[in-house]
């Protein structure tokens, strides 16, 4: 990685179009990328851990209504889930006139609730699939000590869960990021968005969009390195003596 970045250095700093103006362009598609993307995970994932939860629990109904939510946001492409909130909410009878209109309209928002709804489904399966791995004996020695259903969650549970998901929810932080790419096309200033403005300025594209690939890979390769430090911390207790 370091030694491509150093053949690449001589050839960026000679190009025209990374001027101070489109420099500036750059870091804030970065900055808004980085924002959406975090901001849509948060949220997220606070939805995804009480969802999780129904999604185990032996309530069928609930269970089932949040099934369907992650089946159907599961199968269907984000880009059609963005246009559908950027541009299906405008159409709801009323909408126009109520006091949310404002965030609608703000093409942020409706990215941010495509973003967070989808992952939010990927990430209640994540967990689910987490809760339902684990060891029976785990569960009934928390019912032996007396804890109630919500305390065996909070100690046992949850915590072992978290544990076991973490590779998996890691993919899915940097599926997020690489899908944020699409969140131009409904007018967000993100990288991918800035590439298309130089490009169309100074009719670059090779040299646009590889720097912003290249943006892309620094995020990845730092989402990869801070898992794999968390996961390393959080999985002591399975590393060898």
């Amino acid at each position: 990685m370091q030694e491509l970045l150093q053949s690449i250095a001589p050839w960026l700093a000679d190009n025209a179009i990374f001027t101070p103006q489109t420099l500036a362009q750059y870091w804030e598609g970065f900055v808004n990328t980085v924002q959406l993307v975090f901001i849509s995970l948060v949220l997220g994932l606070i939805l995804a851990l009480p969802l999780s939860i129904g999604r185990a629990s032996r309530l069928k109904p609930l269970s089932l209504a949040i099934w369907v939510y992650t089946w159907v946001f599961r199968g269907t492409p984000l880009l059609v889930q963005l246009y559908i909130a950027y541009y299906g909410l405008a159409f709801i009878p009323g909408i126009q006139q109520s006091i949310v209109w404002p965030l609608i309209r703000d093409p942020l928002y409706p990215a941010l609730l495509a973003f967070m709804l989808n992952t939010a489904a990927y990430t209640t399966e994540i967990f689910y699939g987490a809760i339902k791995a684990t060891p029976r004996g785990e569960v009934e020695a928390a019912r032996a000590y007396g804890m109630s259903s919500l305390m065996a969650y909070r100690r046992i549970i949850l915590p072992s869960a978290l544990r076991r998901a973490l590779p998996a929810y890691g993919n899915e932080v940097i599926f997020m990021l690489h899908a944020s790419a699409i969140a131009s096309v409904v007018t967000i200033t993100d990288l991918t968005g800035v590439a298309y403005n130089v490009y169309a300025r100074f009719y670059a594209p090779f040299s646009a969009f590889i720097f912003v690939a290249l943006c892309y890979m620094v995020l990845s390769f730092a989402i990869q390195g801070a898992f794999k430090l968390l996961e390393k911390r959080m999985l002591v207790h399975l590393q060898p003596a």
